[in-house]
């Protein structure tokens, strides 16, 4: 990525704004975009190459191992590359139903982005993560002929979240993740990171954890998913792969999107019950792991806390709460 403002805000800003009342939650399912206001051009697997090398995709770290400077993480700015996101919602009630609405500004003209490059299948990707890790969002929102995005989402659980958007506009070289916080008012009730655990258990699916999140250089992480003590061994595809994977590092929320070694159709790749990705963590520390699988027709969430650069041993898996997970068509979420 290269860098063009700097422009990150924090938790902190809010509470000062908003005291302790915040909140984050499900989202109702989105509308997928139409296609016909846009020359998109196909493009998959943009981290995939950056991954086998050692790198990260957007989750290159702000500081090298060796102590020489480097470029952010992802979804910390944001303005970036000459682009803005625009967070027209920043401010919403827990427990109520509300239109999250944004763009994406080009700087030199001011206007709208309306051209974007597909990658794994969608023009744009939009996460939500409360900053305590304990929520996650996977959505893909509409986009108007203007340039603006939305998705209803009805936010129960109160606390400050991180909203991030990856894409890449038309033309662009490489792809990039913009942040740009977001509060939902209701009571406040601060939540500890979830304890590491090499398993996760979402909808009756266990799934497993193997390998180590290391700082500053590449490494396999296999995920391993069964259901009633069988091995699933027909996944479906999700966005062009067989899961989807992003890490968000707790405190700032730096963003790391990775995706699968393989794709369905390489004549290599088996449709469960492992998947495997090659990630890089920026630097050490606690990260939250968020897989996205598809199976017998609907996605779902399996979390994990990992500690890059040290260990963190615990010996029982964590279960999603029913109450924080809704699953649609095209969004999803822990």
């Amino acid at each position: 990525m290269h860098t063009a403002l700097k422009l990150t805000t924090f938790a902190a800003a809010l509470a000062a704004t908003f005291g302790t009342a915040y909140g984050v939650g499900n989202v109702i399912d989105p509308v997928v975009s139409d296609d016909k206001t846009t020359e998109a051009a196909q493009h998959g697997g943009h981290a995939a190459d950056k991954e086998k090398d050692g790198g990260g995709g957007h989750g290159e770290g702000t500081e090298a191992v060796g102590g020489h400077a480097a470029e952010l993480p992802g979804g910390l700015q944001t303005s970036e590359g000459g682009y803005t996101l625009d967070l027209k919602t920043s401010h919403i009630e827990a427990g109520a139903a509300t239109e999250l609405s944004f763009a994406i500004v080009k700087d030199s003209t001011g206007r709208n982005v309306t051209a974007y490059q597909r990658e794994h299948e969608k023009e744009l990707h939009l996460i939500v993560a409360s900053r305590d890790l304990t929520v996650y969002r996977h959505l893909h929102p509409t986009r108007a002929a203007d340039g603006t995005w939305s998705i209803p989402v009805e936010l129960p659980k109160a606390g400050g979240y991180r909203v991030f958007a990856d894409f890449k506009p038309t033309g662009a070289a490489e792809g990039l993740t913009l942040g740009s916080d977001l509060a939902v008012s209701g009571p406040y009730k601060p939540a500890e990171l979830p304890k590491a655990a090499p398993t996760a258990i979402v909808d009756g699916y266990k799934v497993t954890l193997n390998g180590e999140l290391r700082p500053g250089a590449g490494s396999e992480l296999k995920l391993n998913v069964t259901k009633d003590g069988k091995s699933v061994r027909n996944l479906q595809p999700y966005l062009g792969a067989y899961g989807h994977l992003v890490a968000l590092r707790s405190g700032d929320l730096a963003y790391l999107h990775v995706h699968p070694n393989g794709e369905p159709g390489d004549g290599r790749t088996k449709p469960g019950p492992e998947v495997s990705f090659t990630a890089t963590a920026p630097s050490k520390g606690a990260y939250r792991l968020f897989l996205d699988f598809k199976h017998e027709g609907k996605v779902r969430t399996a979390a994990f806390t990992v500690h890059a650069g040290g260990t963190s041993a615990a010996a029982e898996p964590t279960t999603a709460e029913p109450t924080a997970e809704k699953h649609g068509s095209d969004g999803h979420g822990h």
